[in-house]
């Protein structure tokens, strides 16, 4: 009978680059730095990795997880500390969506603006640096914009990575320009 032992590492780790290729490249060398798995005695080995990405002003973590389960090789997840106030939740990118439907509901003003700092992150702009220099746009409805952009920066170095030889982050960049 083959059993089990899962080897959880937890990571801090700071990723500040401007392209897309520096991001991917970056990230491809992180995971690949990775212990491997392996078998002892009949035993499987399996190792996971969280890796603390971005802090939130009020304390949570965002967080990427590996191994994922819908795709193999050096695909990623990210996950957001107490997210619904209880549990870590992966915000998908249906979530987003909606999140981005209801604040333009709310203040279709604000809701340019947020739409500009979106594709500053986009242009692999640091959300924190984003952030300092423009105004708040305040919204009551969904998760706080902070929290949006550096979910949305890790979502697109997500679709970079996976898409590489293809468009990567461009793909959920005009899905969210679609609620513009």
């Amino acid at each position: 009978m083959e059993l089990k032992v899962y080897d959880d590492f937890q990571i801090e780790w700071q990723l500040v680059k401007n392209s897309r290729e520096k991001l991917r490249r970056e990230v491809v060398k992180k995971f690949l730095s990775e212990p491997c798995g392996y078998w002892k005695d009949g035993v499987k080995h399996v190792t996971r990795f969280k890796y603390f990405v971005e802090k939130l002003e009020d304390g949570r973590r965002v967080f990427l997880l590996r191994p994922t389960y819908l795709n193999k090789g050096i695909d990623f997840q990210v996950w957001v500390e107490k997210y619904d106030c209880f549990n870590d939740q992966r915000p998908s990118h249906k979530d987003i969506f909606n999140d981005l439907i209801k604040k333009k509901a709310e203040n279709s003003r604000g809701f340019g603006r947020l739409m500009e700092l979106i594709g500053e992150v986009w242009n692999c702009k640091e959300p924190d640096s984003i952030l300092l220099y423009s105004d708040r746009t305040a919204f009551r409805t969904g998760m706080p914009v902070e929290m949006l952009l550096k979910v949305l920066k890790w979502l697109f170095i997500e679709q970079d990575v996976t898409y590489w030889n293809y468009d990567g982050r461009m793909m959920l960049k005009m899905a969210i320009d679609e609620y513009s």
